[in-house]
């Protein structure tokens, strides 16, 4: 099974995401991105490992950590292996046992950085779910244009009424209006919304 190293790219936080975050990933030999939608304390785990910041007493992962430690065992990869029903699955991989161990990806992710272990996925996978900085077309914001991606919900709409129209006068189907919103999204630096439309996108294509 083919795999691809990633690194912490960093976190997009979104006021209007009720406390959700995004985890941006990057292959290290790419410039493909993985956005994760992450709950806030998952979030403030891996920020406070990025950033250095200690707790005064250890945290869930940090006593993760200081127990694989205690025990002469140590992390030798962790790997982001599945998607479904739009949540992603990964394992951790221990050197003293063959078993992977099922994780959240923002566990996994949060241990392997107190570990310096290696974070890797699927090339299957990254292939499907990932996305390019640059964005997926050519169509550029124009300035001034109204701000009509603020909610997801508005999105759906307005790529269902695309299908509802007339065949003769509806100029995307419904999927292309919806990379053309992943496109500006990306455009714009907004992943966590990125990461909503693409895994609307999913769910077309598997229709």
């Amino acid at each position: 099974m083919a795999k691809v190293q990633l690194e912490v790219l960093g976190l997009s936080a979104n006021q209007a995401s009720n406390g959700t975050y995004a985890l941006i990933l990057k292959e290290v030999d790419g410039s493909r991105r993985l956005p994760i939608l992450i709950g806030t304390p998952e979030a403030g785990a891996i920020y406070n490992e990025l950033e250095g910041i200690k707790a005064q007493r250890p945290m869930t992962h940090d006593l993760i950590r200081d127990i694989l430690t205690a025990l002469d065992a140590s992390i030798i990869e962790v790997c982001i292996n599945e998607m479904r029903d739009e949540t992603f699955y990964a394992s951790i991989i221990l050197d003293s046992t063959s078993q992977e161990v099922d994780c959240r990806p923002s566990d996994a992710i949060a241990i392997a950085l107190r570990c310096n272990a290696p974070i890797f996925i699927t090339e299957s996978l990254l292939d499907e779910v990932s996305i390019l900085p640059e964005g997926l077309g050519d169509d550029e914001t124009h300035e001034g244009e109204e701000d009509d991606d603020d909610e997801l919900k508005e999105i759906r709409i307005k790529a269902e009424k695309v299908d509802d129209a007339d065949a003769s006068t509806r100029p995307k189907s419904r999927l292309e209006l919806m990379m053309q919103y992943l496109d500006k999204a990306i455009k714009e630096e907004d992943y966590e919304r990125a990461a909503q439309i693409r895994d609307e996108i999913s769910k077309l294509k598997s229709n």
